[in-house]
């Protein structure tokens, strides 16, 4: 998906560099056919991550939810109390995490994570519901295990991490994105390319490149979009209309 003559940075520089930025973050939606013309037309001194060669990495997530839905409900009508909890996984190289995002009465954003075992990635361990418990007490919830929080959708796809030059912050491109529900039914959208860019205090220059594209930034959560494009019985208030312009047209059975 990125052009085979960008420069390469490895993860630790790339790191280093990203932690200078005061991050604001936008996410674009793209057909595969519109991520490409954006790509070719990256600056030639953009750099790519690349660990052992590779420039494109699989990722999956497990997002994990109350029977009836109260983390994807809580987002869906905009509350201002919400959470989202979730198991990430780095599958080329069997790492995972469990991630925590809160958002409280003061819309205050707070991410957090713990290491995991990459293995039972989509199931919560006694320490993960512990975990999931202290994150959850100040917005005033039960504890996770009250919650009765399970496995509810999980997502893949293949990421590829890129750095603008001279301060103009980084982007990652998510292509091969697919769900899978806790019943094992599928959704594949081939079609269909997220961007999102992490600039600092003056706008990136890839929202640039994008917003010359005439692509303007959406709201999309990969959780959120994907359960209510899955689930059409659900509220989708908030995806509803990145959902009928680009998730819907791209997506097919798997």
């Amino acid at each position: 998906m990125t052009p085979p003559t960008l420069a390469p940075i490895g993860l630790d520089e790339l790191v280093a560099e990203a932690a200078l930025l005061t991050r604001v973050d936008r996410k674009y939606v793209l057909s595969s056919v519109e991520a490409e013309t954006v790509l070719a037309a990256l600056p030639r001194d953009t750099r790519v991550l690349t660990i052992d060669g590779r420039t494109a990495f699989a990722y999956e997530s497990h997002y994990f939810d109350t029977p009836d839905l109260l983390s994807y409900r809580l987002a869906a009508l905009g509350r201002r109390r919400r959470f989202k909890l979730r198991t990430r996984s780095y599958v080329d190289t069997a790492a995972a995490f469990l991630e925590l995002k809160t958002r409280g009465a003061r819309s205050t954003t707070v991410k957090e994570r713990i290491e995991y075992d990459f293995d039972a990635r989509d199931a919560l361990s006694p320490d993960g519901l512990e975990y999931a418990s202290e994150g959850l007490r100040p917005l005033g919830l039960a504890d996770a295990s009250e919650l009765e929080l399970q496995a509810t959708l999980a997502t893949r796809y293949r990421r590829t991490t890129l750095l603008a030059p001279d301060g103009g912050g980084r982007a990652t491109v998510d292509a091969a994105l697919a769900w899978e529900l806790a019943d094992g039914t599928r959704m594949r959208t081939p079609g269909l390319v997220i961007i999102e860019t992490k600039s600092g205090l003056r706008t990136g220059d890839l929202d640039r490149l994008l917003w010359r594209h005439g692509i303007r930034p959406s709201s999309i959560s990969k959780y959120g979009t994907g359960l209510a494009a899955m689930r059409p019985d659900l509220p989708s208030n908030k995806w509803t209309r990145v959902l009928r312009r680009s998730v819907l047209p791209t997506a097919t059975a798997a």
